[in-house]
Order: structure tokens, then C-alpha cells, then sequence
């Protein structure tokens, strides 16, 4: 496996990440057992850089129950706060506990705006008091790196990388 250094805080993360997005399924459920087994073998083959997020149902459990199991301190975990859901600074406290709880962690490393697509959306999310929210979690040591998930165009692009000290995006 290939790793690159993070710049801001020295960390290598593999070059591919695991996706938890699409775990197996079997009767309308995830497999813990299968998705596990990947997981694992995911590891073993030098992967340490997980994505998941609030919204990928079942998802942030599943990972937590296999981290339990003695992964955690082998695994980076992405995550990702789902803007479209916060209406009030207690609906981004209520949200990041609860994806603390299913992770079984006390930390997350790599913390995302999930879909963030315009400056504006991120202004809005300011003006609810995301960024003195980040600072207290990154002062904290719960989140490490903050960052925003993407999905639109290079202007827009552009705009938010410029909106924010960001650390990473993806």
C-alpha cells in the first residue's frame, strides 16, 4: 500500500480509502459479518483511512461495532455532518454525539460538511455557529481535521476552498 503524509498533522493515510457507503446487504440489512470480513481484509492489506457518514443508514454502526473489536487504533475514520439537517447549533451537537455513539469512539479524524456545494450553504451554516462549533471540537481533540465533501463545480469549488481554513476535501 502507498501512503501520502497529511501536511498539517503528519499523519499517512493509504492512498485508498474504504468506503462504507455500500456494505452487503442481506435481508434489507447490512451483513455485519461479511462487512466485516472486508473490513478486515481491507486492513490487513494496508488501508487505514474508513469513509462513512451520518446518512449512510447503518452504516456508522456497523464500522463501530467492528472498530470495537480491537480495529480502532488501525483505522482513520471519516465522517461526515449532514448539513441539510442542521437547523440549530444543538442539532450539530445532537447529530456529532450520536455518530460518536455508533462509532464506539471518542474522536473522529477526518470530519466532513457532507455535500457542501456553495458558499452560501457554508455562510449559513456560519451563521448557525459552525465554525466556533469546529473550533471547540478540534480544541477538544474530538474532531482532528475538518473538511467538506464536494460535489459541484470548479467556481463553486473555488469559492468554498477560499470561504474556510479547510484542511482537506474530498
Amino acid at each position: 500500500m502507498l501512503y501520502r503524509k497529511n501536511p498539517k498533522n503528519g499523519k499517512e493515510l493509504s492512498i485508498l480509502g474504504y468506503g462504507c457507503l455500500r456494505f452487503t446487504k442481506k435481508g434489507g440489512v447490512i451483513d455485519q459479518k461479511k462487512a466485516e470480513e472486508e473490513m478486515k481484509a481491507a486492513i490487513e492489506n494496508g488501508v487505514n483511512y474508513f469513509d462513512t457518514a451520518y446518512t449512510y443508514h447503518g452504516s456508522e454502526v456497523c464500522l463501530g461495532k467492528f472498530l470495537a473489536k480491537g480495529y480502532r487504533d488501525k483505522v482513520n475514520i471519516a465522517t461526515k455532518l449532514p448539513h441539510y439537517y442542521i437547523k440549530t447549533i444543538e442539532d450539530m451537537e445532537k447529530c456529532f454525539e450520536e455518530q460518536l455513539q455508533r462509532l464506539q469512539t471518542d474522536h473522529i479524524e477526518y470530519y466532513l460538511m457532507h455535500m457542501l456545494n456553495d458558499v452560501q450553504t457554508w455562510q449559513g451554516l456560519c451563521a448557525k455557529g459552525v465554525d466556533q462549533w469546529i473550533r471547540e471540537k478540534q480544541a477538544s481533540g474530538q474532531i482532528c481535521s475538518i473538511g467538506f465533501s464536494y460535489h459541484g463545480n470548479s467556481a463553486n469549488f473555488k469559492e468554498l476552498l477560499d470561504a474556510y481554513d479547510w484542511d482537506f476535501c474530498q
